[in-house]
């Protein structure tokens, strides 16, 4: 019985790792322009927070590489390839004058993880800092 157990509990794990790839793939997708943006209806075009999910995700490939299953390592390499390949797309569309990247404004600041990459020094990393209590 507990080989079952172990079993439904790897298929859980393997699908909220799967939701979790997902789920960074559609921000990079999301920065590449690749659909428009939930708040404005625009497609926009920000390639340096586009750049951070893909290599986030990259990171996460090198760091759990040999402890993925068959199916979460080919999920892992497609998403990453897609990306990969959309980014160049985006940042040659960008060079050639296609698609410039949008500029950082109020409506659509960046991530929090983008602005405190930054901003160069401690105190504004602090500021990006969560508390979940009252």
């Amino acid at each position: 019985m507990a080989e079952v157990q172990t079993s439904t509990q790897a298929g859980a794990l393997t699908q909220r790792f799967i939701e979790f790839v997902v789920m960074q793939a559609q921000q990079a997708s999301l920065f590449l322009g690749r659909f428009p943006h939930p708040q404005t209806g625009k497609t926009e075009v920000h390639l340096e927070a586009a750049r951070l999910f893909i290599d986030q995700l990259e990171m996460i490939r090198e760091k759990t590489r040999g402890n993925l299953s068959p199916e979460e390592v080919e999920i892992l390499k497609n998403v990453l390839s897609d990306l990969q390949m959309a980014f160049v797309q985006a940042t040659n569309e960008a060079a050639a004058g296609g698609a410039a990247p949008a500029p950082e404004t109020a409506s659509a600041a960046p991530a929090p993880e983008v602005a405190a990459s930054n901003a160069g020094d401690e105190e504004s990393k602090k500021r990006f800092s969560k508390s979940y209590g009252s």
